[in-house]
This record gives C-alpha cells, sequence and structure tokens, in this order.
C-alpha cells in the first residue's frame, strides 16, 4: 500500500494465476489421457506410474506433483471415461429425429460405444477390479453412479419410458448385459457381422418392452 492508498491492481493482475490453472487443467488431461493409452496397449497390471508419465512426455516428479499415486491416475481416469461415455451417449440421442424409431437410433448409438477403443479399458479395468482390492474400491462406486447417470438421462431423454416400472428396468438391464456380451466377443473374434444379428433381436425384444401396455397384450 502507497501513502496515497491502496496501489490499484495492474490490468493482467489475476491473468498469471488463471493461466496457471489452465496449465495444470492440461497437463492432468494429458495424463489422464496417456493413462488411458497404456490401458488399451499395455494392460492394467503393466501400467506403471512411469509408464504413464513417459507415454505423457512428463518427467515422472511432473506427474507425481498432479498425481501423487497411481490409484490417483486411475481414479481421475475412471471419472474421465464415464463422463466420456455418458456425452457421448447424449449427444447421439438427442441428436435423433424426433419421430421415427428413435430406439433403434439409441442402439445404434450404444453399440458405436461398445465397439470404441475406449471401451476395451473399461472392460480391462473391471477385469483387473477381480483381483486388485484398490482398483476394486476405485471402480465399484464409479460404476455404480455410472449406471445410475445413464438410467437417469436415458428417462430424462425418453420422457415416454418413465412409466414402464419394472419393464424399464428389465429392459436396461438386458440392454446392458447384451452389449457387454457383444464388446466382449468382438474383442476376441473382431467379427461385428454375427453381433448384428444379436442386436436386431435386442431390438425386438427391447420394443416389446418399451410398448404401451395395450400394445403389449396384442403381441
Amino acid at each position: 500500500m502507497s501513502a496515497h492508498g491502496p496501489t490499484p491492481a495492474s490490468p493482467t493482475a489475476g491473468q498469471p494465476l488463471g493461466w496457471q490453472a489452465r496449465k495444470s487443467a492440461s497437463t492432468r488431461l494429458q495424463i489422464i489421457e496417456a493413462a488411458l493409452r497404456c490401458f488399451i496397449d499395455l494392460g492394467y497390471f503393466r501400467t506403471t506410474a512411469a509408464v504413464i508419465a513417459s507415454n505423457a512426455g512428463l518427467s515422472r516428479g511432473a506427474m507425481l506433483h498432479h498425481f501423487p499415486t497411481r490409484a490417483d491416475v486411475v481414479r481421475a481416469a475412471v471419472e474421465h471415461l464415464h463422463a466420456k461415455r455418458l456425452r457421448a451417449f447424449r449427444t447421439a440421442v438427442e441428436h435423433l429425429p424426433s419421430r421415427g424409431n428413435r430406439l433403434h437410433g439409441t442402439l445404434e448409438a450404444y453399440w458405436e460405444q461398445a465397439n470404441h477403443p475406449m471401451y476395451a479399458v473399461f472392460l480391462e479395468l473391471s477385469v483387473g477390479a477381480r483381483t486388485d482390492p484398490e482398483l476394486a474400491a476405485i471402480l465399484e462406486p464409479a460404476e455404480a453412479a455410472f449406471e445410475r447417470e445413464l438410467r437417469r438421462t436415458a428417462i430424462e431423454l425418453f420422457p415416454e419410458w418413465r412409466d414402464l416400472g419394472e419393464n424399464f428396468d428389465l429392459g436396461f438391464d438386458l440392454l446392458v448385459s447384451v452389449m457387454d456380451g457383444c464388446a466382449v466377443s468382438f474383442l476376441k473374434h473382431r467379427d461385428r457381422a454375427p453381433k448384428r444379428r444379436v442386436l436386431r433381436y435386442l431390438e425386438a425384444r427391447l420394443d416389446e418392452l418399451t410398448r404401451p401396455p395395450g400394445d403389449r397384450d396384442k403381441t
């Protein structure tokens, strides 16, 4: 403070802090995306903190500044992956035409996600969590939160499903189970053709479950 009162703030006051925050966020994202790439290419158990740092183009010390432990990186990567999946699903469904077979478009959008390389990360971590208590402690609550948000999103985007009751729960569980199974099978055999047949059958069953009660009774 000067003798004439408070010194006026510089026009650039606050900018370094904002720049530093953006730089930090950018570096964190760089590390998270490197971790996801490593999970795909190397698997969960071979992905160490040093490997992630190298893949991100950073020193191990620079990475530890943002994520002190590998568990911190994994937790952030899981949150990032789930957020991306939800955004992709919402964006795809929101762009469906308001008329026509929206169920078909929704299944196609979900199927594209199930065949995306990032879905392999989800499967890789799910298998790893079976024998890794630390990973299970991260993944299980994150998966539960993701499923709740996916259910909420589905009801929000398809308000006509709001009153389906148990049929919605059954349809949702059927959708997730079949898609997970098809994704695993595709990773093993790299053949989409048989999965398309399963997808069409799934669509028919979901169509039955989501029809109004009167229409359902006619089948």
